[in-house]
């Protein structure tokens, strides 16, 4: 009789025994140069560390955080209301929140591909019902394709754009013309690479009631661990994503942090100017050495390195260089994260003492 009611590990959900865990290799990274995840390779601002230090009392970790003014100050940055966004904890709650409010299981959703992971990781957990569109050739965006994909009772669309890990970006105008061809889809744009493209939906919010844009301080901000960013859409639709989230996912050291970020416009201008000119030298560099590479519009480099991808990866991280290996999605390409001329300059050393021997 007792061994009837003895404990036995509970079954997880169909969708969770099904999926597939995403597991980044962020190990062994200290004292390398980063040029895997992205990030800015430099830091944030002083003012960020300087607005921590001035801020940060026993007090202030006793208490949980109040956003408010917080959210005041990051709206005009922004410029919408206070009521047209939320704080998420990074981009990757921003997506959570997106198909937690708006996905149901079985819902009809679609996702370009290759495109960032964590897109199929939330919808997968949801037990929604994914369809793929292919980026053309050389990874140009199929919008034709993508429209035509749509159906009545497609759900959501996922678009990052910049697109990661390709680097493909598109206009403004591809962007709405999508969102205006699935007026019953919830359409989300994912603007983590915003800074380094410049094109942006953020304006058309209120014109398009199905529109949504997420924003990271992860990137350009240098602030990645810290777990900030920004979810926008109409007011109405933020109050239902409200609804759906935790009340306090974002900390106060995050928001101390992403209150000070956005008044120092200098320093994040004049990071994305050095990457730009970086990125033009990793081009030159790459040509120099004839490895393939596609085009670019955000902080990073998809190359192509054919069978040497991983051992390329391998040997550069013996030489205390991280970059990130993409064959497992794209055969033979190798990701790498723009930084500054110097980082680049390293790198581009590196590279040529292996690619030629």
């Amino acid at each position: 009789m007792r061994d009837r009611w003895r404990c036995a590990l509970p079954e997880p959900r169909k969708a969770v025994r099904k999926m597939a865990p995403y597991v980044p290799p962020t190990g062994s990274r200290a004292g390398k140069l980063r040029l895997d995840f992205n990030e800015n390779t430099v830091g944030c601002s002083p003012r960020v560390i300087e607005a921590l230090r001035a801020c940060l009392c026993e007090s202030q970790l006793s208490i949980y955080p109040e956003y408010a003014e917080a959210a005041r100050e990051i709206a005009d940055f922004f410029d919408v209301s206070p009521e047209e966004f939320t704080f998420t904890n990074g981009t990757d709650e921003a997506i959570q929140l997106f198909v937690n409010t708006f996905v149901d299981a079985g819902s009809d959703v679609l996702v370009l591909r290759p495109s960032y992971p964590l897109y199929r990781f939330y919808l997968e957990i949801a037990d929604a019902s994914i369809r793929e569109v292919q980026y053309r050739e050389r990874f140009e965006f199929p919008q034709e394709e993508l429209i035509e994909a749509v159906r009545p009772e497609t759900r959501a669309i996922f678009i990052s754009n910049p697109n990661n890990p390709t680097g493909a970006g598109i206009g403004l105008d591809a962007v709405l013309r999508i969102v205006e061809a699935a007026p019953r889809a919830a359409v989300l744009i994912d603007e983590a690479y915003f800074e380094f493209s410049g094109v942006t939906a953020l304006p058309h919010l209120r014109e398009h009631p199905n529109l949504f844009v997420s924003r990271t301080f992860s990137k350009v901000y240098g602030m990645a661990g810290m777990r900030c960013g920004c979810l926008f859409s109409s007011a109405e639709n933020v109050r239902w994503m409200r609804k759906a989230q935790s009340p306090f996912s974002v900390n106060v050291l995050a928001l101390i942090a992403a209150r000070a970020a956005v008044k120092d416009g200098e320093y994040a201008s004049n990071y994305v100017a050095e990457v730009l000119a970086a990125r033009e030298m990793a081009r030159a560099g790459l040509d120099r050495l004839g490895i393939p590479y596609y085009p670019s519009h955000s902080n990073f480099i998809l190359f192509d390195a054919g069978e040497r991808a991983i051992p390329i990866r391998d040997a550069l991280r013996e030489r205390g260089v991280l970059v990130r290996d993409r064959s497992y999605e794209i055969p033979g390409c190798v990701r790498l994260t723009i930084g500054t001329r110097e980082q680049i300059a390293r790198f581009l050393e590196e590279m040529e003492n292996l690619w030629n021997r």
